[in-house]
């Protein structure tokens, strides 16, 4: 905690509870405390409780074999010292009812998960006493506490490399939050679009932050499409939050020679299940421009794409029906005549995967990388950051809005080399509660790969994790380095990368997200997002 000042470090303290329950962002599985209710059809069981009863070695050993061949059937698997008992406590009983159990021991677990989109299994696959070893494998091995992250090397809260710009006073509140920021270079000179995601209202800015125009959309904006032709905004829903809703809808954008903004009321695409990501791309060679769409969902999503049939009609096609699908990019690199694709699927099975694209709509995916289902992945960027030719994939992790809200070790952002086969091997890990986003350029211009990093879910003692700066040294070595102390940020939600001055260096634009409810009146203002000039020579 800031031992600055008392006041301010329990501000702190409460802010990251407050903006979890207000955004629960995409990667987000809503989760509930156990009940401590008796009710239960098993009366003989109902006071026992399966967390505290004694387990032989023979339970848990049992245990361990049942939970690898049940838990790895759907994903990764999670090891017990991921989480600590308390957490695994919340993520049992929805591991238990995807079995099909809806009941154990006293406790009911019908309402561990909310969705309509559950699929509970008529009956259950395993025996209770099966279960009962899957719990007891994990509560006996589990942590009582997880480890605090350690840092070879401490942040700095000094910012040599940029110059911090906050937009007018009007900006600024007691609650804010930007869900998508831009700096689009694709006129001259660039301009910026922040989008509000508490009045979805889109912002657009001129390059010396001064407002040209604004337009209402119908829900919070998390992506924009750029080409010469067009302009496609992408809105997640209603809301943010975790929801089965097919509200997600993509609509085209007109900015006039002055500025002027116009949406158009129908959308291009619509009912789509909270899509995070827009790409114009032509899949199947027809000379016709497709769109790939990520969308998100919740507990089943899609990775889709829009094949153009032309006069202004598409048909939808799923090349996965999996959900938490948040980054996509297009790859032309390889000796093929279609384009093929990298994807982060960030739900369940977390994993970041390369297509290969078949023809006629056939995709052939290969995972590359694959994380426990509790890592919380977030975002990846693929960059050659070791100049041998090769691209690789720079990896954050960091979502928290979940059943498993604890700050985690293994959190922060991570380097995977690629041999030049498209196999990668973890090579540099920089610990970093709730990371959310990285770029990695040369942003000093010295030859050298840096990485600017941007965090939702960071720890109330350390609001320097909200942006770090890692600045790369030489080979992997990296000095982090993050906004002075006065700066009035913790926590972002996004990120973008682009030069807004035209002087030819990469500049950045924070997205803010800042809440400060609760009884004690701070009334403390935040900026709505922040501007990084670049001012290295």
């Amino acid at each position: 905690m800031d031992k600055k000042q008392k006041v301010t470090g329990n501000r702190r303290f409460l802010k990251p509870v407050i903006v979890v329950a207000v955004i629960l962002l995409a990667g987000i599985i809503a989760g509930y405390f156990l009940s401590d209710s008796n009710s239960s059809n098993d009366q003989v069981n109902n006071d026992i409780n399966p967390y505290q009863n004694p387990a032989t070695a023979a339970d848990v050993a049992t245990g361990a074999i049942l939970a690898h061949q049940y838990c790895q059937s759907c994903h990764l698997f999670p090891e017990p010292a991921l989480l600590n008992k308390n957490k695994w406590k919340n993520i049992l009983p929805q591991m238990g009812i995807r079995l099909g159990i809806k009941t154990h021991r006293g406790e009911s677990y019908q309402e561990s998960i909310k969705s309509t989109e559950l699929v509970v299994p008529a009956s259950p696959v395993i025996t209770d006493s099966q279960w009962q070893q899957i719990i007891d494998y994990y509560m006996v091995t589990a942590p009582i506490f997880l480890p605090v992250q350690q840092r070879s090397v401490p942040i700095t809260r000094k910012m040599p490399f940029f110059s911090v710009h906050e937009p007018a006073p009007n900006f600024s509140g007691k609650q804010v939050l930007a869900t998508y920021v831009k700096i689009d270079t694709s006129v001259k000179p660039a301009r910026i679009l922040v989008a509000n995601g508490q009045s979805n209202k889109l912002f657009l800015l001129n390059n010396k932050l001064k407002v040209i125009d604004s337009v209402t959309t119908t829900g919070p904006v998390v992506d924009i499409s750029f080409t010469p032709h067009e302009i496609l905004v992408c809105m997640i829903g209603k809301e943010l939050g975790a929801n089965d809703d097919k509200a997600g809808s993509i609509a085209q954008l007109h900015i006039s020679s002055t500025g002027k903004m116009n949406l158009d009321a129908a959308p291009v695409f619509k009912n789509l299940a909270r899509p995070v990501q827009i790409l114009p791309v032509d899949l199947n060679g027809d000379q016709k421009t497709d769109y790939l769409i990520c969308e998100f969902g919740n507990l089943t999503g899609a990775l889709s794409w829009m094949e153009n049939k032309g006069n202004g009609t598409f048909t939808r096609h799923v090349i996965s029906n999996l959900p938490g699908a948040i980054k996509a990019y297009i790859d032309y690199s390889a000796n093929s005549k279609l384009p093929n694709i990298w994807v982060l699927f960030t739900q369940g099975q977390e994993r970041i995967s390369y297509l290969t694209n078949k023809g006629n709509g056939v995709f052939e995916e290969k995972p590359v990388l694959k994380f426990p289902p509790i890592y919380g992945s977030s975002f990846f960027e693929l960059v050659d950051i070791n100049h041998d030719g090769y691209k690789d994939i720079i990896y954050t992790c960091g979502d928290n809005g979940n059943a498993t809200l604890v700050l985690k070790p293994y959190h922060g952002v991570y380097v995977f080399l690629n041999n030049g086969h498209n196999q990668f091997r973890q090579k540099y890990f920089y610990p970093i509660n709730g990371c959310y986003k990285a770029y990695a350029r040369d942003f000093d211009g010295d030859g050298n790969i840096d990485i600017a990093t941007v965090s939702l879910y960071t720890d109330a003692h350390q609001p320097e994790e909200g942006f770090v700066y890692l600045k790369n040294t030489g080979g992997l070595n990296f000095t982090p380095y993050s906004l002075t102390a006065d700066t009035k940020f913790e926590r972002a939600v996004t990120l973008d990368e682009g030069d807004v001055n035209g002087d030819g260096k990469p500049d950045l634009l924070i997205g803010n997200a800042y809440f400060d409810f609760g009884p004690f009146g701070y009334q403390i203002k935040e900026p709505l997002f922040y501007l990084l000039k670049n001012i290295t020579r």
